[in-house]
């Protein structure tokens, strides 16, 4: 009962292809159940992928016949949880015995079907839905394709002796929204990021010292000569674009801080290691935060778990 074996799925998404890339994430579910694990992460923006072209074509140019068609096209491909999208990796899910966290683009009809949200889904061992995290805040240019998120997906779920929760890329930064989980008892903290190195070699230490948990930071991969051939205005993207958009760097650190699997870059790989909860007990022994360590009566932490709506209808 104290262990869990993981598999970070470093993936290279089928760029703007919704319905490709989940064929990519069915193949790695199937392998890492195949390798007996009871859960597998998959990077943020997973699918349809990461808005690279906002960087790369002047994003912030206003009223731009080129960023709407881009933006068209990238709602087109999003994820819609009401209309069925992920149906199918639930079922297999449910079949294989094994959880799932996968970064997305959501397009919830409940906020008018047409806004983006970077969304961080997990679905449970029997196929279900347990929670849907919005990203807080996005970053920088990522600002001008995705919404604002909000609380209601700052939740952890049990996993055999574990607790796993999960936050999508630099809220991982926001000390906040890590306490929010650390205090409802999570163990096994998911960074999840759209790639590069330079994103996880330090932060999973870090989160790992401070929480005393397994930290797994999971990315996906991509090269210049990856977008596929019928991407929209590829010649336009590609002419900005370093060989490298992101390099991967999926990792994952012990509860003291060192390494299980070291920053690993450059192509596709599930990586998979084999928790063992002894390893939490023993950290929190000289630190918890949200525990032993720790003064609510001095410092205490309020989330608004509410789904943010714009309409209320009373019936």
């Amino acid at each position: 009962m104290n262990l869990l074996k993981i598999g970070l799925a470093q993936i290279t998404p089928v760029w703007f292809n919704q319905g490709k890339t989940l064929e990519k994430v069915f193949d790695f579910v199937n392998d890492a159940a195949a390798q007996n694990c009871e859960l597998v992460a998959f990077g943020e923006a997973c699918v349809p992928g990461y808005p690279f072209w906002l960087e790369l074509t002047g994003g912030a140019n206003f009223n731009s016949p080129l960023q709407k068609e881009f933006y068209a096209e990238y709602a087109n491909q999003a994820v819609q949880i009401e209309r069925g999208d992920l149906q199918t990796l639930c079922d297999l899910a449910g079949q294989k015995r094994i959880a799932v966290y996968l970064g997305t683009i959501e397009r919830p009809l409940e906020r008018g079907g047409h806004s983006l949200y970077c969304s961080l889904i997990y679905i449970n061992q029997a196929g279900e839905i347990g929670s849907v995290h919005r990203k807080l805040m996005p970053t920088y240019e990522e600002r001008l394709a995705w919404s604002i998120g909000d609380g209601n997906g700052l939740r952890v779920h049990t996993l055999g002796a574990f607790t796993v929760g999960g936050l999508n890329c630099w809220e991982n930064w926001v000390p906040l929204a890590r306490t929010a989980l650390y205090a409802q008892g999570e163990d096994f903290h998911l960074c999840a990021f759209p790639g590069s190195r330079r994103n996880t070699d330090d932060i999973t230490r870090f989160i790992a010292k401070e929480s005393r948990s397994f930290v797994a930071s999971v990315c996906c991969v991509m090269k210049k000569t990856d977008f596929p051939p019928e991407t929209i205005h590829l010649d336009k993207i590609t002419k900005n674009a370093p060989e490298n958009l992101t390099d991967g760097g999926s990792c994952l650190a012990s509860p003291d801080g060192e390494w299980l699997i070291e920053p690993f870059v450059g192509e596709e790989k599930l990586l998979t290691a084999t928790l063992d909860h002894k390893k939490v007990r023993e950290e929190r022994q000289n630190f918890d935060s949200v525990g032993h360590y720790s003064r609510p009566d001095v410092l205490q932490l309020t989330v608004n778990r509410e789904r943010q709506k714009s309409i209320k209808i009373n019936e």
